[in-house]
């Protein structure tokens, strides 16, 4: 695996990429995002993460995140554990048509790693990239602000329930997130 995109400095702030195996449209209900955003602010309440922008997609989610405390790798690490465990199970008790569909493809995504795990919701590398430079900070947020827009979801940013652009334009999104004053990065 390239090491070009992983978290090197764990005191730094970095846009990441989290997404499904193959990706698969794992968060497409209401209730799976829900639990990504729960697990987001558990991380943020009692592991030290800080998140300044993020948006959970149907297959993917994008976020600028730092630790405050410990390791931002661990903090990651164990959001994708637990979210995994919490979605598989919804998945296996799910009367939902796609159910074993996804079921399936976790379990291939556990036989391709190296460790053999039984599934596996989440691919393994993060595509984390070092936030460097106000102007790269912003154009990364408008980035992950835009996604849904681009996706054909919503007409404007803020009216995306799991992104921060909620916040950025004055409302209180589901996560707890640290708004980042964009007229002071220039």
């Amino acid at each position: 695996m390239s090491h070009a995109y992983q978290i090197h400095k764990q005191d730094s702030a970095y846009f990441l990429t989290l997404t499904a195996v193959e990706w698969a449209d794992a968060f497409m209900r209401k209730e799976h995002k829900q639990i990504l955003c729960d697990s987001l602010n558990y991380c943020v309440n009692v592991k030290g993460l800080e998140i300044f922008a993020y948006v959970i997609m149907s297959s993917h989610m994008h976020m600028i995140a730092r630790a405050k405390e410990g390791n931002l790798s661990d903090i990651i690490r164990d959001f994708k554990k637990f979210t995994s465990a919490m979605l598989i199970k919804d998945f296996r008790t799910s009367t939902e048509s796609r159910s074993g569909w996804m079921l399936d493809l976790f379990k291939a995504g556990g036989k391709k790693q190296k460790k053999k795990s039984s599934m596996q919701l989440w691919q393994y590398n993060n595509h984390a990239m070092e936030v460097f430079s106000p102007k790269f900070t912003l154009s990364k947020i408008l980035y992950i602000h835009n996604n849904p827009v681009e996706a054909g979801l919503v007409g404007r940013a803020e009216d995306y329930l799991f992104s921060s652009a909620q916040d950025y334009s004055g409302q209180k999104g589901p996560v707890g997130v640290s708004v980042i004053n964009l007229h002071s990065l220039f």
